[in-house]
């Protein structure tokens, strides 16, 4: 698990970058200044032209811990997963081997690294490469995941067709599961 300080050049979540070229009078002044959302997250540092890509952004009560890596290892925990969720991990499970791919390992989602307000979770395989990064931004009390996928060959298409469907329910479902367990005391 490495934790390194942030290049100079990161930026946690979303900012805006100014294309115009001309100044502006007032800093909220987006409608006249044609500003551009600018995305960052090490998911996207680490794989920056995904197959497949989604950012969800939930805001959650005052409470609960500021560390990436909790909110990573509760969002990713089988005790934090809806009965639905784990069932489809389930059926994950038992049917992948027909396909040619290999199970996931128990620690497939564990955190690989943690820079800033954001933790990284990588999984390389044969059909595909995945990466998470879980941000919590304390200020605003937001924790945002960011998923970015590389596809490889027929067989990730084909894994991936129905995830691509169901990812943002899944994703959005653990978030709010690990928020409420978060929050208690």
């Amino acid at each position: 698990m490495l934790q390194s300080p942030l290049p100079p050049h990161y930026d946690q979540g979303v900012t805006t970058e100014d294309t115009s070229g001309e100044p502006r009078e007032h800093q909220q002044d987006t409608a006249r200044t044609a500003l551009s959302p600018v995305f960052r997250s090490l998911a996207l540092d680490s794989i920056p032209v995904p197959d497949y890509a989604d950012v969800i952004v939930l805001p959650v009560p005052e409470g609960g811990p500021s560390d990436p890596r909790i909110w990573a290892q509760t969002i990713f925990s089988p005790q934090s997963m809806p009965a639905w969720v784990a069932a489809l991990m389930g059926l994950r499970q038992a049917l992948v081997g027909l396909a040619g791919i290999n199970r996931a390992p128990k620690d497939v989602f564990a955190v690989s690294d943690v820079r800033g307000e954001e933790a990284l979770i990588s999984a390389d395989d044969t059909h595909l490469d995945f990466r998470c990064g879980v941000a919590f931004d304390a200020g605003a009390r937001l924790l945002r995941v960011t998923t970015a996928v590389r596809l490889k060959g027929r067989r990730g298409r084909l894994y991936f067709a129905p995830v691509r469907v169901l990812h943002p329910l899944v994703v959005r479902a653990m978030m709010f599961r690990a928020a409420a367990r978060l929050r208690r005391p």
